[in-house]
């Protein structure tokens, strides 16, 4: 038996997630002045979605437990779209871009902290809010899959699915460069026109990787409880 109830470490971590929105969006940084907002980092709607996720998550555990015992096949057919739901959302949004966004924050910031995070935040950003926005969203998405199977869609179309978005945020990415004259990120402003489309390529191609990676791990971790079979009761 689990020491933490699967339950209780969704609220925990949906509860965690509501408080650093909250404080990234109290800071009185310039950049959230600006055209967009919030919303043209990529970080800023990654923290948007793994709310979003553990939300849906977290609705399912309380619709489960209210219509446990009962036999409305009206109630279940609504809970199982929940959990279709649920299962897209991990495959398509939540692990790919969230590993994306762990993985190449700390791979730029490593090589050149200014090319993705100047020092200049420090300013801004405690430390523990970084963190919470760059590197816990990995183990918290590891913690759901580990404590939930998910069923992942075909790959043809997942994978069709994670592209949409990888484009639509990079259009939305240049639609802002276009209106502002300048790019989201440091690291775009010191390559050239070639080396950026090659940028947005590899990019494109990675958070791809990140979700046949996702599947891969979600395999694994399954064929190895002996189940793949999920109640609807709960997990």
């Amino acid at each position: 038996m689990a020491l933490i109830p699967s339950q209780v470490l969704r609220v925990a971590i949906l509860l965690s997630y509501f408080s650093i929105i909250c404080h990234y969006k109290a800071l009185d940084m310039p950049a959230h002045q600006t055209y967009g907002g919030s919303w043209k980092f990529l970080t800023f709607i990654d923290l948007v979605i793994q709310a979003m996720f553990f939300g849906l998550c977290v609705l399912i555990d309380l619709s489960s437990l209210l219509t446990k015992g009962g036999d409305s096949r009206e109630q279940e057919r609504q809970l199982r779209k929940l959990i279709g739901l649920r299962d897209w959302m991990m495959a398509v949004l939540a692990f790919p871009v969230g590993a994306f966004v762990v993985f190449t924050f700390w791979t730029l910031y490593l090589y050149d902290r200014e090319l993705v995070y100047p020092k200049l935040l420090d300013n801004f950003i405690p430390q523990w809010l970084n963190h919470g926005m760059h590197t816990t969203v990995l183990p918290f998405i590891i913690i759901e899959m580990r404590t939930t199977h998910h069923r992942y869609p075909s790959r043809q179309w997942g994978l069709a699915a994670v592209c949409c978005f990888g484009i639509g945020y990079i259009l939305w990415t240049c639609w802002v460069h276009q209106v502002t004259g300048v790019w989201v990120y440091p690291v775009l402003e010191r390559i050239s026109h070639l080396a950026r489309l090659v940028f947005f390529t590899v990019m494109t191609a990675f958070i791809c990787v990140f979700y046949q990676l996702g599947e891969i791990l979600n395999n694994y971790i399954w064929s190895h409880t002996g189940t793949h079979t999920e109640k609807v009761k709960g997990e």
